[in-house]
């Protein structure tokens, strides 16, 4: 067992590096790779649990891509990605559903559902393959979103489906189900990353710091599992509130730690979740031979499931984007009012006219008042430039469609199907081929796509990239001047001076961070400014500690 699981390290250590070199993505190497190795004898046996992948794996996973996703993109863009990961997942489990039932003799609606749902969430494993691709900033956003949420929709779809197949259905328990997952989670997810922040800015040590992180994501998820909400959903919940607040909550060191180790996580857990992918493939397909099924006939189910779910896809996406494009044309017809207003509320007197003009109110508004909503204002007029400067057309559609991958969720989840469930062994296969030809295929042609679809001139999204990172020094430099420079004396002179750079670079940091919240700058060239203070305070520790 520790042979294989040293091997097994090599292995996604050798595919993280010659991956981008062959011009092939990491997790499709490892599912090949995976695959080839379910035919040697080592491996004849091997049986993966599904709550391992569901409740060990996944839970870190969600969290750690819930942590670095931009707060900002993930609420501006959450109408379009809620559609993707509620009203897609629904609807594309239903229609599904019906065409098992068709396809697959004596197996019925309810299971066909059930079926339907395990296949219908795209993976947040798979997307990873998208985020390595030229796109549009907005795209990997709405997927990477999709991605975190539409697996509690497609859980509780599977639970009620299941329960269906022995008791009425009814349509107000299967959604009230739902709210209570979602809000459960939230509250559960929400108050653990909040109480994990307090404690871990009282933890001086970095690497302590990271292991009570590590441990985050199951004491969002095991609650949340045992008050019979979504784990997963409260993983995201607390990896969200944990992304926003740790820059303000907690150290440099701290924060620089659990970004290295955090990585470190991700390449295993990733690696190993496509590599039991397609070790599984020999016991699956021998389980299916034992029935006395048709190996050959889950195979073209499965092809015909997988073009059916892109067909789905690609009918909602259109029209979802009609309505983000609609919303961006009035958007930027009220542009122009906001930033009038913007610009009235430089003066204590112009916020008192601009907030009365709104409001509608007689008494005079406190300052805190006044505070949030010139804060507001700055907000909606950055949301709109943010929905003018990227615009989703059929290129971005096209993305979003052929990126939507099924993987280690559809595997595992159909691996919880009660033993009683009709033709089980050809339920599991049909999900495993889904997921496999869906990581195969589109998963392998996904990069030339988009930079086939890519624009030929991106000299447009380099000149906004330059232009925000020129305001950025500005509001750096603005920040920095506020703070006098020390006047030196005869012992503490130079112990005064660190002190004051340290100083400059937290009121720097302050102001990075509350243009952050509200959303005035691009997320990535932001971020790279906030990891150059960090930069900047760790050497300037490590001098005055040296010294």
């Amino acid at each position: 067992m520790l042979v294989v699981l040293v091997g097994g390290f090599i292995v996604i250590a050798v595919a993280a590096v010659l991956g981008p070199r062959l011009g092939i993505a990491a997790p499709l190497l490892l599912v090949v790779v995976g695959v080839g190795a379910s035919f040697l004898p080592l491996f004849a046996s091997v049986e993966i649990e599904p709550e391992w992948i569901l409740e060990g794996v996944l839970p870190p996973l969600l969290y750690s891509s819930a942590v670095s996703m931009p707060a900002m993109n993930f609420r501006r863009e959450f109408g379009a990605i809620s559609g993707l990961s509620v009203v897609l997942v629904v609807a594309s489990s239903l229609v599904l559903g019906v065409f098992f039932a068709l396809v697959v003799p004596g197996l019925g609606f309810a299971w066909g559902v059930a079926l339907g749902a395990i296949v219908s969430p795209t993976d947040a494993v798979a997307t990873s393959i998208i985020k390595r691709t030229p796109t549009s900033k907005r795209v990997v956003a709405m997927l990477e979103g999709e991605s975190l949420l539409n697996d509690a929709t497609a859980l509780v779809v599977l639970r009620t489906a299941i329960v269906a197949t022995a008791a009425a259905f009814s349509f107000w328990g299967a959604l009230g189900s739902f709210a209570y997952s979602v809000a459960v989670a939230v509250v559960v997810g929400g108050a653990v990353g909040v109480l994990a922040l307090q404690v871990r800015r009282r933890v001086s040590d970095p690497t302590v710091s990271t292991v009570v992180s590590f441990a985050v994501p199951f004491l969002a998820s095991v609650p949340a599992e045992l008050l019979e909400a979504s784990g997963l959903v409260a993983a995201v919940v607390a990896g969200l509130v944990t992304g926003v607040r740790a820059p303000r909550d907690l150290s440099v060191r701290n924060r620089l730690s659990d970004s290295q180790n955090w990585r470190t996580v991700e390449l295993v857990l990733e690696g190993a979740v496509f590599l039991t992918m397609g070790l599984q493939i020999r016991a699956i397909v021998e389980s299916v031979e034992r029935d006395h099924a048709g190996v050959g006939t889950a195979v073209l189910v499965a092809v015909g499931a997988l073009v059916l779910t892109v067909l789905l896809r690609a009918a909602y996406v259109a029209p979802l984007l009609k309505v983000l494009a609609l919303r961006s044309r009035r958007s930027g017809q009220l542009r122009e009012r906001m930033q009038e207003m913007q610009d009235r509320m430089t003066t204590a007197q112009g916020q008192q006219e601009a907030f009365a003009e709104v409001n509608h109110r007689r008494r005079a508004p406190s300052g805190r008042q006044l505070e949030r909503f010139a804060s507001r204002v700055t907000q909606v007029v950055a949301d709109i430039d943010y929905f003018l400067r990227q615009p989703l057309g059929p290129r971005e559609g096209a993305t979003v469609v052929w990126a939507g991958m099924r993987g280690a969720v559809t595997v595992a989840a159909a691996q919880t199907l009660p033993e009683s469930t009709p033709q089980r062994s050809v339920l599991v296969l049909v999900a495993f081929t889904v997921a496999t030809l869906s990581l195969l295929v589109q998963g392998g042609t996904i990069g030339p796509l988009v930079r086939r679809l890519a624009p030929s001139d991106p000299g447009a999204t380099d000149e906004q990239a330059q232009a925000d990172r020129v305001r950025l020094l500005e509001l750096m430099r603005h920040a920095g001047d506020e703070l006098p420079e020390p006047v030196p004396d005869a012992d503490g002179s130079r112990q005064a001076q660190i002190r004051w750079r340290l100083a400059v670079l937290e009121a720097q940091r302050t102001a990075l961070l509350d243009a952050r919240d509200h959303g005035t700058f691009d997320a990535d060239v932001l971020e790279d400014a906030l990891a150059d203070l960090d930069a900047a305070q760790i050497a300037i520790e490590l001098r005055d500690r040296s010294a």
